[in-house]
């Protein structure tokens, strides 16, 4: 039964074959779903191959067809933000995130209607490292691997000047030893409140919620995580 005019985001796209690409989608309704577009590459076919573009905002019509479905129409709903630089590899990184973590065919409306804030968000002035722990935060509570990032094993409030390493299953657990990879309190408390912390929060929390990502990832990380560390050290440099 075909898909109608579904609302969906672009992932991802990759050449297949002479003329066609694979796009992986996160939809509405759907999840994420892996279209083929048949015939993009010829100059009459540019409106549509343009639109296949990571972040656009898209109406699709497709047909399921087993793994990979097949792309009937698709046309865009706005123009996607124009990113450069660190966020532009925010973007990608965000991208593969989700394509690593969220099965095909599995419905996700929150992630859906969050990652088109995600998209807005990073067009703006705001702090990009904020955004993305924000957005890995709700990223794992819609996957259902959220945490209680506010209370520690036992249900107790976070002391904000005690250390907690984050158990992937079981949240906060009191870190007396202030391993390097142990935010503070007051940083997870900021997390949970959805407050933004000081700069040196937000690099503990970037370490932390990393780990906790890897866990569900598996042993392959992100490759978008070595993209990233390379600028950034070319930032310093």
């Amino acid at each position: 039964m075909r898909v109608l005019a579904q609302p969906a985001f672009v992932l991802h796209a990759r050449p297949w074959r002479e003329t066609s690409l694979i796009v992986e989608l996160l939809t509405r309704d759907h999840g994420r779903v892996g279209v083929v577009a048949r015939g993009v590459q010829g100059p009459k076919r540019h409106p549509l191959r343009a639109a296949l573009q990571p972040l656009q905002h898209l109406r699709v019509d497709y047909l399921p067809q087993g793994e990979l479905g097949r792309l009937l129409q698709a046309e865009a709903v706005d123009a996607a933000p124009v990113l450069q630089g660190e966020a532009l590899m925010a973007a990608f990184y965000v991208n593969e995130l989700v394509l690593r973590l969220l099965p095909r065919q599995d419905p996700a409306p929150g992630l859906f209607e969050r990652y088109g804030c995600l998209r807005a968000e990073m067009g703006g002035e705001g702090s990009l490292a904020w955004t993305l722990r924000r957005f890995e935060r709700d990223l794992l509570d819609e996957l259902g691997y959220g945490l209680p990032w506010d209370q520690d094993e036992a249900g107790q409030r976070l002391d904000p000047a005690a250390r907690y390493r984050l158990d992937p299953e079981r949240g906060p657990v009191r870190d007396t030893r202030h391993q390097p990879d142990s935010p503070s309190g007051a940083a997870l408390l900021a997390l949970a409140e959805d407050r933004q912390p000081p700069p040196a929060q937000l690099a503990e929390l970037r370490v932390a919620l990393r780990s906790v990502l890897l866990a569900h990832l598996g042993p392959t990380p992100l490759k978008s995580w070595g993209l990233l560390s390379d600028l950034a050290r070319l930032g310093r440099e």
